[in-house]
């Protein structure tokens, strides 16, 4: 070729190159797949790679619709097709028109691995995950602190909630070290006392999503205090830190959707809830007024100080009773006293006439019995030198003093001799 020529020349004749080799117009080739995306048309886009090249494919709608799975990133697949070069931007392309699995690709390999391990361990464990505040107020993320993730998280937060407060901590999220870093902002986040960390980036490739599949960072996720949630990616990427958050959240949008209360319904819900109080109240107090009249009413019916007055006037009753009935008890008690006296003199007075006639008639029979009285008739009585009464001969012996007793004296004398 000589001359010079344009660029849509260029591109169009190595497009009818391309289309002439009979090797580029059917050929198979293996790798991994990688960045794939469905369009709304169901067209599929992806690359395919290996360790040293990768090739930017597309398999349109109608070819995908024979497909008997769903391609995601980190699968192994031998792709057939033909090799086309798009000359609007002069890249060429495999233009797939079937598909096969090969195996898995080496990322997706570790990634089941790690998954498998960390299960085993009980890191996926429900009973770990911590609830995320239903009212967050400080919110920690950790992600690029430029792009699409932050952006979108920014946007909705203020939304929903202009009064939140966003914690940035501007990580790396892709490539070697991406790892380290994310692992430093959830550990300088979780000393802060925030209320929930969203952790996560855009979508991307398996590769640039890797960071969020290493083990040191599902352990940052699973030891850290703060409630996580997990927003990687697209809804269709799947990553170990979405295993081990306490809640995973299809993308950054719907992680700012799930962290943030909505202020406006919030404020709703109070008014709602200071309404409901206050006809609460309002209903309380009502009944209690209701109740108050009624005990008034019945305090009223029941009033102590008519109550009193009710019993002064039965006590009044009780003593002025009393008092009649006590009055005419002694009186009636005074009248059988004069009564019973005047009867009981009487009784004592012929009682006395009678003791009196029969004293006299005892007085006369004593008298004709009476010792003095036969003393006085020359009789005497002997008592020993005591004093005491001799009755017999046995009560005196021999020499014994003994007193006689007559009517005008005593005689002492010595008994000489006893005769029986």
């Amino acid at each position: 070729m000589a001359g010079v020529y344009t660029v849509t020349q260029i591109n169009t004749y190595i497009k009818n190159m391309f289309a002439k080799d009979f090797a580029l117009n059917n050929i198979s080739i293996e790798g991994e797949v990688s960045n794939c995306k469905y369009h709304t048309r169901g067209h599929i886009y992806f690359t395919l790679k290996d360790e040293g090249a990768t090739i930017s494919c597309v398999m349109f709608g109608s070819k995908a619709e024979l497909l008997e799975f769903r391609l995601k990133d980190g699968q192994k697949i031998e792709a057939r097709g033909q090799i086309m070069v798009y000359e609007k931007n002069g890249t060429y392309q495999l233009y797939v028109t079937s598909i096969k699995k090969s195996g898995q690709g080496v990322l997706y390999e570790k990634f089941l691995k790690l998954k498998t391990e960390l299960l085993d361990m009980g890191m996926f464990d429900a009973s770990y995950k911590k609830e995320i505040p239903r009212y967050a107020k400080r919110i920690g993320i950790v992600t690029a602190p430029t792009g699409a993730a932050i952006r979108d998280i920014c946007q909705i937060s203020l939304r929903r909630n202009p009064y939140v407060e966003l914690v940035l901590y501007p990580a790396l999220v892709q490539g070697e070290n991406a790892k380290y870093s994310i692992v430093k902002g959830i550990e300088t986040l979780d000393e802060m006392n925030l209320d929930v960390i969203i952790v996560g980036r855009g979508g991307g490739s398996i590769e640039d999503l890797w960071a969020f599949n290493e083990e040191i960072v599902a352990r940052a996720v699973f030891d850290a205090n703060t409630p996580i949630i997990s927003a990687v990616g697209h809804e269709t990427d799947v990553t170990i830190c979405d295993y081990v958050a306490d809640l995973r959240a299809p993308t950054p949008s719907a992680a700012a959707e799930l962290a943030n209360f909505e202020y406006e319904a919030f404020i709703e819900e109070l008014a709602l809830i200071n309404t409901s109080l206050l006809s609460a109240v309002k209903n309380k107090l009502n009944r209690l007024d209701k109740e108050l009249i009624d005990k008034k009413l019945r305090l009223k019916a029941h009033d102590p100080k008519l109550e009193l007055q009710r019993k002064y006037q039965k006590l009044d009753f009780y003593l002025n009773s009393y008092e009649y009935s006590l009055k005419n008890k002694l009186k009636d008690t005074k009248a059988r006293l004069d009564s019973d006296s005047k009867n009981i003199e009487v009784g004592i007075n012929v009682k006395l006439k009678e003791l009196k006639h029969r004293l006299m008639i005892l007085a006369g029979r004593q008298e004709a019995l009476s010792p003095l009285k036969k003393i006085s008739g020359g009789y005497g009585y002997i008592m020993d030198d005591e004093g005491k009464t001799i009755y017999s001969v046995k009560d005196i012996k021999q020499g014994d003093e003994i007193v006689t007793v007559i009517r005008d004296g005593k005689i002492r004398s010595v008994v000489k001799d006893i005769e029986q």
